[in-house]
Protein backbone atom coordinates (compact mmCIF):
# COMPACT_ATOMS: atom_id res chain seq x y z
CA UNK A 1 0.00 0.00 0.00
CA UNK A 2 2.53 2.46 0.90
CA UNK A 3 4.69 2.31 -2.47
CA UNK A 4 1.44 2.75 -4.07
CA UNK A 5 0.52 5.61 -2.52
CA UNK A 6 3.79 7.20 -2.96
CA UNK A 7 3.98 6.33 -6.68
CA UNK A 8 0.53 7.78 -7.17
CA UNK A 9 2.16 11.31 -5.79
CA UNK A 10 5.09 11.19 -7.94
CA UNK A 11 2.82 10.35 -10.94
CA UNK A 12 0.69 12.83 -10.06
CA UNK A 13 3.22 15.50 -9.87
CA UNK A 14 4.77 15.05 -13.19
CA UNK A 15 1.30 15.40 -14.47
CA UNK A 16 0.68 18.57 -12.66
CA UNK A 17 4.22 19.90 -14.06
CA UNK A 18 4.23 19.05 -17.34
CA UNK A 19 0.66 20.02 -17.76
CA UNK A 20 1.92 23.41 -16.59
CA UNK A 21 4.98 23.44 -18.69
CA UNK A 22 2.69 22.65 -21.77
CA UNK A 23 0.33 25.13 -21.78
CA UNK A 24 -2.50 22.69 -21.11
CA UNK A 25 -3.37 24.74 -17.99
CA UNK A 26 -2.33 28.31 -16.94
CA UNK A 27 -2.47 27.74 -12.57
CA UNK A 28 1.12 28.12 -11.68
CA UNK A 29 3.46 24.76 -11.50
CA UNK A 30 2.60 24.46 -7.31
CA UNK A 31 -0.75 25.04 -7.73
CA UNK A 32 -1.30 22.34 -11.13
CA UNK A 33 0.60 20.02 -9.04
CA UNK A 34 -2.06 20.51 -5.30
CA UNK A 35 -4.61 19.55 -8.18
CA UNK A 36 -3.08 16.94 -9.38
CA UNK A 37 -2.16 15.65 -6.11
CA UNK A 38 -5.43 16.27 -4.39
CA UNK A 39 -7.32 14.52 -7.22
CA UNK A 40 -4.85 11.75 -7.40
CA UNK A 41 -5.46 11.08 -3.49
CA UNK A 42 -9.24 11.28 -3.86
CA UNK A 43 -9.47 8.51 -6.77
CA UNK A 44 -6.73 6.29 -4.92
CA UNK A 45 -8.72 6.05 -1.64
CA UNK A 46 -12.19 5.96 -3.43
CA UNK A 47 -10.71 3.03 -5.34
CA UNK A 48 -9.63 1.38 -1.38
CA UNK A 49 -13.13 2.07 -0.25
CA UNK A 50 -15.40 0.92 -3.02
CA UNK A 51 -13.07 -1.06 -5.71
CA UNK A 52 -13.63 1.36 -8.48
CA UNK A 53 -10.40 1.41 -11.09
CA UNK A 54 -9.07 1.70 -14.37
CA UNK A 55 -7.11 -1.16 -13.74
CA UNK A 56 -3.33 -0.44 -12.54
CA UNK A 57 -2.52 2.60 -10.17
CA UNK A 58 -0.35 3.78 -12.54
CA UNK A 59 -2.92 4.28 -14.92
CA UNK A 60 -5.53 5.44 -12.06
CA UNK A 61 -3.34 7.92 -11.11
CA UNK A 62 -2.85 9.44 -14.51
CA UNK A 63 -6.87 9.74 -15.26
CA UNK A 64 -7.28 11.31 -11.86
CA UNK A 65 -4.89 13.70 -12.45
CA UNK A 66 -5.93 14.76 -15.44
CA UNK A 67 -9.52 14.78 -14.53
CA UNK A 68 -9.10 16.94 -11.57
CA UNK A 69 -6.94 19.69 -14.01
CA UNK A 70 -9.97 19.68 -16.15
CA UNK A 71 -12.93 19.86 -13.09
CA UNK A 72 -10.89 22.51 -11.04
CA UNK A 73 -11.66 26.05 -13.34
CA UNK A 74 -8.95 27.98 -11.36
CA UNK A 75 -7.50 28.83 -15.13
CA UNK A 76 -10.55 31.03 -15.75
CA UNK A 77 -10.29 33.58 -12.87
CA UNK A 78 -9.30 36.49 -13.73
CA UNK A 79 -5.64 37.54 -11.65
Amino acid sequence: MFPTIMGTVVIAGIIGYASEKSRFTHNGVIPSIIICVGGAFLFYFVRLMFGIGFGSPGLNAIVSSIGALIIVPTHFRKR
